[in-house]
């Protein structure tokens, strides 16, 4: 995904900057005076304390919609804290959850909400976690750039398009003026939650036609839909801005007219069924190691800005305000 994160890098700048700043100045007004040594030196310990290098190791793993917004954010708060190591994976959402369950990663990134049957996985192995917002997607319907005769689609179509029938499918069969070609699939594969969120709303627990190309690898899907003119496919909608230039995205009509997934579509609603949050799933016990704390906590502050310059859509600031309370009460 491209990287534009100079609002944040040059926030994390200036702050060390005046940090350091503040800290120089209080040594040096401390020398000739016994009163302002005291008091700078409380603002030193408050720098050092606000500057403060940490040491660790955090894992995470999960959604391949989430991971461009975690990239960004390991990226930044590696200039940050240069000494804790931050390992992300995209196995997908249903992936990740297995590793979460299994108690190898400290927080899980979801395109989802966490299953019933994963809460009870967790609960049987003693995880306590934390649910945490971080943005909004609008999950993108795409065809090839030269496909001139999908104007929009709707929910009906689209389960007719998508569920196996035990048959090829052609263009025609959706509408009778449409080319009399084979139609070309591509999916996320089903670990991932974005399958699990167009199998609730689009597929209704039928299965995927049989014929669909399956993969946890969003690029992989955005290659293949771009590489021929008869295909579809669907994926968060960072990847449709990420490769706009190559994709056409879909219109979707959920009974109230057709609408194109946009940031203000998404962020309102209107793209509907197809508007969904994104989520972190937080180990409560490892939020106890500082190193992961100020993570999770540099994550909240940061994921608005940050999951907009990926392509998503930041949710409100309360939401954001709410979540750093939460850990708050944790730690």
């Amino acid at each position: 995904m491209k990287k534009r994160f100079k609002y944040v890098a040059t926030s994390l700048m200036v702050g060390s900057v005046l940090a350091f700043t503040a800290a120089c100045g209080a040594s040096d007004e401390g020398t000739g005076n016994g009163n302002g040594s005291q008091s700078n030196g409380s603002a030193t310990e408050s720098a050092n304390e606000e500057n403060k290098q940490l040491q660790g190791e955090i894992n995470i793993d999960g959604s391949s919609t989430v991971y461009p917004i975690m990239e960004a954010v390991v990226e930044e708060f590696g200039m940050e804290q240069p000494g804790v190591k931050v390992s992300v994976a995209s196995s997908g959402t249903g992936g990740g959850f297995k590793q979460f369950i299994a108690g190898t990663t400290d927080i899980s990134n979801a395109s989802r909400e966490i299953k019933d049957e994963e809460k009870a996985q967790l609960e049987e192995a003693g995880i306590d976690y934390t649910e945490l917002k971080l943005a909004n997607d609008g999950l993108s319907i795409v065809v090839n750039k030269e496909n001139d005769w999908v104007d929009h689609l709707t929910v009906e179509e689209l389960k007719e398009i998508w569920v196996d029938s035990g048959e090829t499918k052609k263009w025609s069969d959706i509408r009778p003026e449409w080319p009399d070609e084979e139609i070309k699939f591509y999916s996320p594969g089903t670990d991932s939650g974005t399958y699990d969120y167009f199998n609730e709303v689009i597929l209704e627990d039928s299965p995927i036609v049989e014929q669909a190309t399956l993969s946890e690898d969003d690029n992989i899907l955005v290659q293949g839909v771009a590489g021929d003119k008869n295909a579809i496919g669907f994926f968060g909608f960072a990847y449709y801005v990420e490769n706009k230039d190559k994709l056409k995205v879909v219109p979707v009509d959920g009974g109230s007219g057709a609408v194109e997934p946009t940031h203000d579509t998404v962020e309102s609603g209107e793209y509907a069924p197809l508007s969904r949050p994104l989520y972190i799933y937080v180990k409560n016990e490892s939020l106890k190691n500082e190193e992961t704390y100020e993570f999770v906590k540099f994550v909240m502050e940061n994921a608005g800005v940050l999951s907009e310059d990926v392509g998503y859509v930041k949710l409100k600031d309360e939401d954001y305000e709410e979540g750093l309370k939460t850990i708050e009460g944790l730690k």
